[in-house]
């Protein structure tokens, strides 16, 4: 396998009304990458957004952007800036994001010296400086039965896939990384036909590293240098649509990589405890405005269950 060249680097970064958080992550790519040895091709594709969010880019001809009519989801927008790129290297970048010196190209470092890793991620810090618990274990059916009685909730050190335990301080292989930095080889991305477009948003990165690994693949985590990483960015301005969606897909995933058997099973479980459940963890927490945004999410998934049951036999 050659080695790709650490500056041949293409950013991919799907816009979703993310405000000046957009503007903030393309200057830092902008600015913090040293040129030197690093530079990257940048893409924003733009969901259909309806503010302002993409105006600064009138200034920046170098930042390649396409526009979507609808929104066609995060896992399709990013195969998406993908096709419209040509970088050895695809780095899937979250607009709330504001990358760190020193970052990618340590990222980059490692694709180009280890031939069996074939995806990288590094540090995300938050707005207090904290290192987010961004890495996975591959979730177990346990693990997807746990989240819809709210158990991963309420005890996720126990029933949690999250590495929750780990304090992100070293180097280390892990089976995920989230999709805020998710750096990957092209040639891998491409014969792993990319995100499976099932997955609207939530769940798509974890589907793809865990056919990373199928493909004998090792994923990478680098504690340092870090990034910053705000967190739910535009997703927390539709708490509802985040709840719906979030569920969705791990429906789809208990389909598609546990079998029918897992995947009616959890249905009916979360159709039948995961309403009452969140709406009794809001409740004991003082959130009860919250408890309209869990109703409008569960009426979606129970009106849109044809269609999301549709998608099991669609080819991945």
């Amino acid at each position: 396998m050659p080695h790709p060249a650490p500056e041949s680097v293409s950013v991919v970064i799907v816009n979703w009304n993310a405000g000046p958080l957009l503007e903030a992550c393309v200057r830092s790519l902008l600015t913090v990458v040293d040129r030197a040895r690093v530079q990257p091709e940048i893409a924003v594709v733009d969901n259909a957004s309806r503010d302002d969010s993409l105006a600064f880019l009138a200034t920046l001809p170098e930042v390649k952007l396409l526009r979507n009519r609808e929104n066609r989801g995060f896992a399709a927008a990013c195969n998406q800036g993908a096709a419209a790129t040509c970088g050895e290297l695809i780095l899937f970048f979250n607009p709330d994001c504001r990358l760190g010196a020193g970052s990618l190209e340590a990222a980059a470092d490692v694709l180009r010296t280890t031939p069996d890793v074939g995806v990288v991620s590094v540090a995300l810090q938050d707005d207090t400086g904290d290192v987010w618990r961004s890495c996975h274990r591959l979730p177990r059916p346990g693990h997807l039965y746990a989240r819809a009685v709210g158990l991963a909730q309420l005890a996720p050190l126990r029933f949690d896939s999250a590495m929750l335990a780990w304090r992100h301080d070293e180097d280390r292989d892990v089976d995920h990384v989230i999709g805020a930095f998710y750096l990957i080889r092209r040639p891998l991305f491409e014969r792993l036909h990319g995100f499976d477009e099932r997955f609207h948003v939530y769940l798509e990165d974890l589907d793809l590293s865990l056919r990373v690994k199928q493909a004998g693949y090792r994923t990478r985590f680098l504690a340092g240098p870090v990034t910053y990483h705000k967190g739910g960015g535009t997703s927390d301005k539709v708490k509802a649509m985040r709840i719906f969606l979030s569920t969705q897909s791990r429906i789809l995933y208990m389909f598609k990589h546990f079998g029918p058997l897992h995947g009616w099973a959890h249905l009916l479980l979360t159709l039948a405890c995961e309403p009452a459940c969140r709406a009794l963890m809001l409740l004991g927490r003082g959130r009860w405005r919250e408890l309209r945004d869990v109703g409008d999410a569960f009426r979606r998934l129970a009106g849109s269950l044809p269609a999301t049951l549709a998608k099991r036999h669609v080819a991945s």
